[in-house]
């Protein structure tokens, strides 16, 4: 890793942030993919295994990180898969743009079960999921649309979003309540598992542009700002917000938030990964060794942190503790 000089900061922050050298020990490494996979999503599997969404060419693909063997596994016609997660059941569960259904794939067999959002429902452009305390997936669609599929009946409503388009990113609290934010909207929202009903939490910073959103363990949820360049925090016990911005300029994509409660951020304009930690309040900078990186979401398990560099059809791994043989 290369050494990196203080970036001047935004003197208007709700919080001030430092760019700092990443800490000694830290592996990144890369996974080369099938060309032209466009891979949007990635979920590590508990088995050491990474599923990822092969987005142009219809396919949920599986990585072997000890042997670096890819398998594709074909989705349906006009498949164009955005979003993948692992669910309570160990199955892949993928948003599916390009039919416009939730899609679970079997980890052992590979069998594909599509679950079509209802006759007449128009294009939703399905976003991503996450799976609430009960064991209900959630989605979003940017078009203006949110909806839950239940695997125990088979039941999949859909639901017109408040204010309409935009929700995007989505995550489930430890208590396994349910939050989005909109793009569009630049708002959060979360929605009443029981009733459905999403409510909206505006933001302290308008037209922010709230992409994705991630909940650490104490339920707090941690928001990337798009237009903003921020990353902020709401605590629903609170009520309050907080901000921070790595740099002027600075275009936050993806969010999540490790098993230590660092937060980790993709950013665009510097073609990077960034660690932020909360204690601190200072990020840490993992660039790309290639160009236009475009990583658009990240997601990980305990001394991993993934990626999926849609820009150059790999995955990347940040390794935060050795990695083990073969990885």
């Amino acid at each position: 890793m290369s050494t990196l000089s203080i970036t001047k900061l935004c003197p208007t922050l709700l919080a001030v942030a430092a760019l700092v050298a990443p800490a000694f020990g830290q592996t990144t490494r890369y996974y080369e993919l099938p060309a032209r996979s466009g891979p949007h999503d990635v979920a590590p599997a508990p088995d050491g295994t990474v599923w990822y969404t092969a987005q142009r060419s219809g396919h949920l693909g599986r990585l072997d990180p000890r042997t670096g063997k890819v398998d594709e596994i074909p989705l349906g016609r006009g498949s164009a898969p955005h979003g993948v997660i692992v669910g309570p059941d160990g199955a892949a569960w993928v948003t599916d743009g390009g039919q416009n259904a939730v899609v679970r794939v079997d980890p052992a067999t590979g069998a594909v079960k599509v679950f079509p959002l209802p006759e007449g429902t128009p294009y939703t452009n399905m976003n991503t999921a996450a799976f609430d305390g009960n064991g209900v997936l959630w989605w979003t669609g940017q078009s203006g649309y949110y909806g839950s599929v239940n695997p125990k009946s088979g039941e999949v409503r859909v639901m017109d979003a408040p204010k309409g388009r935009g929700p995007y990113g989505i995550t489930a609290t430890p208590d396994g309540d349910i939050y989005y934010v909109s793009l569009a909207g630049s708002h959060l929202a979360k929605i009443n598992t029981r009733t459905g009903v999403a409510t909206i939490i505006e933001p302290p910073t308008p037209r922010q542009g709230a992409r994705r959103v991630w909940s650490d363990s104490r339920g707090r949820l941690w928001i990337s700002e798009w237009l903003s360049g921020q990353v902020s925090m709401y605590d629903p016990v609170t009520r309050q917000w907080k901000a921070w911005k790595p740099a002027e300029g600075a275009q936050i994509y993806s969010v999540y938030v490790d098993e230590s409660d660092k937060v980790w951020l993709s950013e665009w304009s510097t073609n990077a990964i960034l660690r932020f930690d909360p204690a601190t309040e200072k990020f840490e900078r993992f660039p790309s060794d290639r160009t236009h990186a475009q990583v658009r979401q990240m997601l990980g398990r305990p001394g991993e942190v993934w990626g999926a560099e849609s820009g150059t059809d790999r995955l990347v791994v940040i390794a935060t503790k050795p990695l083990s043989a073969g990885k």
